[in-house]
């Protein structure tokens, strides 16, 4: 992981606004922003560990610790809210047994609160990995998470 790390920060020190890029590809690389990288981030682009610690705490989409293989999303922005993300939260939390913010004990999942997936229209909405749903209910979300198992990945 330490090799991933010196890498990227090699790749992208020397570019202007490379905090972001390098926090983005250190995350794609190692799944997650190692803490002990911070100091190392910092010194490369001559920031204080503070500065750098504050960009991963404000943006949701950076970790701190290992997330699960995959990462359920469920939008709770209002949008989502008026057309039914708040019973279907309370099904997902239950589904999964699992808190926003929790991995699963085996690793598998790991669930997030998100606030605008941009599918607005067609909420309430649901990210799973990389790709989002639309118009999910309680039944649509078991499908969903049928088809995870299918793949013999899940549950």
């Amino acid at each position: 992981m330490q090799t991933s790390i010196t890498s990227i920060l090699d790749q992208y020190k020397h570019q202007q606004g490379a905090l972001l890029p390098i926090l983005h590809a250190i995350q794609q690389a190692c799944g997650y922003v190692p803490p002990d990288s911070i100091a190392e981030i910092a010194t490369a682009l001559n920031l204080s560990r503070a500065e750098v610690h504050g960009v991963i705490s404000f943006y949701h989409e950076f970790r701190d610790q290992p997330g699960g293989r995959h990462r359920v999303q469920v939008c709770c922005a209002e949008a989502c809210q008026s057309r039914g993300s708040r019973a279907l939260e309370s099904h997902v939390q239950s589904t999964l047994d699992l808190a926003y913010g929790d991995t699963s004990a085996d690793g598998k999942i790991s669930l997030e609160k998100v606030f605008c997936l941009g599918n607005c229209a067609c909420g309430p909405s649901v990210r799973i990995d990389d790709d989002v749903f639309a118009r999910v209910d309680e039944s649509r979300f078991d499908q969903l998470l049928s088809d995870l198992d299918a793949q013999g990945d899940v549950l």
